[in-house]
């Protein structure tokens, strides 16, 4: 059975989109242009907040000049409204227990600003003891770049043949190819069964359960 299971935030553990949306549309409004959908921002997000922040800006604005001050008014905005809207898809915190019962290391790498993981996984997961949480940090390069799931191996002191990496889009995939640890795409996230089987997604569960299954498949 594999030791470490490595799981995306952002449309895996939880569903943080509406806050996502909310924080990045009450910049744009303070800035005077126009807002986008809620649902628009399932492919805005993914690669990191720096790039969210340059997606959903209007063209003439897409500038480090102007960026930069957008992403930390960004981040007071969305650290304080983390937990408005944000759920925890049905089911995970289940699997997460279990699989905690079971003695698997549990661990956490994602594009959102790393000082945003801790108070999340506490307030949503507080009975889960996470091995590792790591999410963007400054200097270090973001999903799909495999540092980060480096970082979580040589921190709980598993190989990447003893790992999976539970993801909902193309980035969560390429992510675990370029570190060398199975890659499981979810559906219940932001993004279709499409992106994530053209990404190359060795196994594609519909539900959290499902991840159990497929752990006693390994054995």
């Amino acid at each position: 059975m594999p030791k470490l299971v490595i799981f995306d935030l952002d449309g895996t553990l939880l569903n943080t989109l509406e806050d996502l949306a909310d924080a990045a549309n009450h910049i744009l409004a303070v800035h005077g242009f126009p807002t986008h959908p809620v649902d628009a921002y399932r492919y805005f997000v993914g690669n990191g907040m720096t790039k969210l922040i340059e997606r959903i800006l209007p063209e003439g604005k897409k500038t480090p000049e102007f960026i930069t001050p957008c992403l930390k008014e960004f981040l007071v905005y969305y650290t304080e409204h983390m937990h408005d809207k944000t759920t925890i898809y049905e089911g995970i915190t289940e699997v997460l227990t279990q699989l905690q019962c079971r003695g698997v290391k549990l661990a956490v790498a994602t594009n959102k600003a790393h000082v945003a993981v801790a108070p999340l996984m506490a307030n949503f997961f507080p009975t889960i003891c996470w091995d590792a949480l790591i999410g963007q940090r400054a200097g270090v390069p973001v999903k799909p770049d495999p540092q980060v799931v480096y970082d979580i191996l040589a921190a709980t002191g598993c190989e990447a043949t003893e790992t999976l990496y539970l993801g909902d889009t193309s980035v969560d995939m390429d992510t675990a190819h370029r570190a060398g640890v199975r890659a499981v795409g979810v559906l219940w996230g932001y993004r279709p069964r499409a992106e994530l089987e053209a990404a190359g997604a060795e196994v594609i569960i519909g539900k959290p359960e499902e991840l159990l299954g497929l752990m006693d498949g390994l054995l």
